[in-house]
């Protein structure tokens, strides 16, 4: 019998959005508060979205599938920049923001056409096939999102699927951009810090790092969030599967194959220009048929 981690510490509030796949923000205090937790929507960081928009548009990216809409904030961004996007998330608790901000703006086409979803990633290619067409130019999986998948077995076996339909929803010349955050930094110093790439987290608080080793292996980082502002003030556990570096570049060479090409960024810079980063962004090719 296989014991995961996940079921020796309690990581995820109650609830299942999507068969197979718990839902960290069923209980919808996380989605509550998100919108606070990520400021103006205008003042994402210049870097992050000149970034983004900058790089697919130097690949030629016309159709984009985010897979971790969350509240739509990403999605948003791209349609209003011109690109045709379908979007998914596995809690609806998320997703009723992202389509409350299409219904708002149904009257503006490229809205009209945006594509919202409930989604799993391990069914995901299934659940979305009649969007799919001839596959999309990009699939995008960012701020720290694909961490929330755990590994219920101890062998990495669903990170493996869920980048497996990653890469099969891409069209040959397609490029994935999938992030995590440092978690060789944040397993050798035990914190984390409450500055985002992504957000203005003037109102992040706290954040309480925790790590459950199990078997001798890092299985775990648990995340309690105090956000305050707005009259408000909320506190809630957000739980990661730590992917440490080394491991997540092999999987990745694993999924596309050692020859895709593969660039590496720190905090939305090259290496080079960035020291211990917060972020790791990867940027993976899939290569020609």
């Amino acid at each position: 019998m296989t014991t995961s981690a996940d079921s020796v510490f309690v990581a995820r509030s109650d609830g299942i959005s999507a068969e197979g796949v718990r839902d960290q923000y069923a209980d919808g205090k996380a989605a509550k508060v998100w919108e606070i937790f990520i400021g103006d929507k205008n003042s994402r960081t210049d870097n992050y979205k000149n970034f983004l928009i900058d790089m697919l548009r130097n690949k030629g990216c016309k159709r984009v599938l985010d897979v971790a809409c969350g509240t739509g904030v990403d999605s948003l961004m791209l349609v209003e920049e011109g690109f045709e996007v379908v979007s998914v998330d596995a809690s609806d608790k998320m997703l009723k923001y992202a389509l409350k901000e299409r219904w708002a703006r149904r009257k503006e086409a490229v809205f009209d056409k945006w594509v919202i979803e409930e989604a799993n990633w391990l069914t995901l290619y299934d659940d979305i096939q009649e969007h799919i067409q001839d596959g999309f130019d990009a699939v995008i999986c960012l701020g720290n999102s694909f961490a929330h998948l755990m590994d219920g077995f101890g062998d990495q076996r669903e990170h493996k699927q869920a980048i497996g339909n990653f890469e099969k929803c891409l069209k040959p010349g397609g490029v994935l951009l999938i992030d995590h955050r440092n978690y060789d930094n944040i397993l050798e110093t035990g914190a984390t810090p409450a500055k985002s790439i992504y957000y203005n987290t003037s109102h992040t608080a706290d954040i309480k790092t925790s790590v459950l080793f199990y078997c001798g292996k890092p299985s775990l980082v648990s995340m309690d969030y105090l956000i305050a502002g707005n009259k408000l003030t909320s506190e809630f556990r957000l739980s990661y599967y730590p992917h440490e570096l080394k491991r997540f570049q092999e999987i990745l060479a694993e999924i596309f194959s050692a020859k895709a090409k593969h660039q590496l960024y720190g905090d939305f810079k090259e290496m080079s220009q960035v020291k211990n980063p917060a972020f790791y962004i990867h940027l993976i090719e899939k290569p020609q048929a």
